[in-house]
């Protein structure tokens, strides 16, 4: 089981596969829409358990399964021993013994660790409470397709220090660029990772501060899964911390704005940035099913190799 490879942070793979991965998923998006047959792995299952909600999640992955000729499980917490206090050691050797891949979008991050450590198969991290690397692929891609490298650019987080931020500071040290960080006091993302990327990430309390001269600008909802109790207190913190028409014309002239979805529109990011018409949001979230087409192919070669 040691030698199988998982997808449960950036790190997972080296900057070079990363590369690698975006080139593919470039690919596998065009050919996806020329029409072409990318059935390539008839019979082949993926495992999805979900402990949290999902739309864009469960839809890219199973319909990208699918598409690769595979067939792709629902499994809830509700629905599986799992979700009923079976070990997790149990749970990843039964079900890494009858499925080729295993996604796991949960709370904990160590549930994903410990999954990984005791599965026979591939295992991708599809959110959990500190990483969320599935969706900067697609980030990743979207900027490629969009303006090329990314390596050398600014990029600037506005809002909680929650997963998707952890992911982006994962992701300017896989992809070699620097990473400007703005929320409110005591919404910092983890330390020991902040100070593992000191020589690229930064810490700024004032928005528009972070903002001045980025290259792409990015945000997220100000409670996460499991945070709704905190909605009304976070919205009262974060309210200088929206991705609006003023903090974007302090970015470079040729700025992006992206946004990992579901979006609320006034509070996070401006309706005006949300619904206008040259925004990269929609591309964003469609790369999610190319990008993981591509995991999943990169996965499954690597495993059976």
């Amino acid at each position: 089981m040691s030698d199988t490879r998982h997808f449960l942070t950036l790190l997972d793979f080296s900057p070079q596969e990363l590369q690698q991965l975006l080139r593919r998923s470039i690919e596998m998006k065009r050919a996806y829409r020329a029409g072409e047959d990318q059935r390539a792995f008839p019979g082949r299952v993926l495992a999805m358990f979900f402990a949290k909600s999902s739309t864009r999640t469960r839809i890219s992955f199973e319909a990208g399964m699918a598409q690769l000729g595979g067939h792709a499980m629902f499994l809830s917490a509700q629905d599986t021993q799992l979700g009923r206090g079976e070990p997790i050691e149990d749970s990843a050797k039964v079900i890494s013994s009858m499925a080729d891949l295993v996604m796991i979008r949960t709370f904990g991050h160590e549930i994903v660790e410990r999954f990984a450590e005791h599965s026979s198969v591939p295992v991708i991290n599809a959110l959990t409470d500190d990483y969320h690397p599935c969706q900067l692929l697609a980030d990743m891609q979207t900027w490629t397709e969009h303006r090329g490298s990314i390596a050398g650019k600014h990029v600037c987080w506005v809002g909680d220090g929650n997963n998707m931020c952890q992911s982006y500071i994962n992701a300017a040290r896989q992809f070699d660029f620097e990473l400007s960080i703005a929320c409110p006091p005591g919404f910092e993302p983890d330390s020991a990772l902040l100070r593992a990327n000191n020589d690229r990430v930064s810490i700024q309390h004032d928005p528009l501060t972070a903002a001045r001269g980025a290259d792409l600008v990015v945000t997220d909802v100000w409670a996460s899964m499991g945070q709704e109790k905190e909605q009304r207190e976070r919205a009262e913190l974060f309210a200088r911390y929206q991705v609006n028409g003023e903090l974007m014309s302090l970015a470079a002239s040729d700025a992006l704005y992206m946004h990992c979805l579901p979006a609320h529109r006034g509070e996070e990011i401006s309706a005006e940035l949300m619904n206008a018409a040259d925004t990269v949001i929609w591309d964003e979230a469609e790369n999610r099913l190319h990008a993981q087409k591509a995991l999943m192919e990169m996965l499954l070669l690597t495993n059976c190799a």
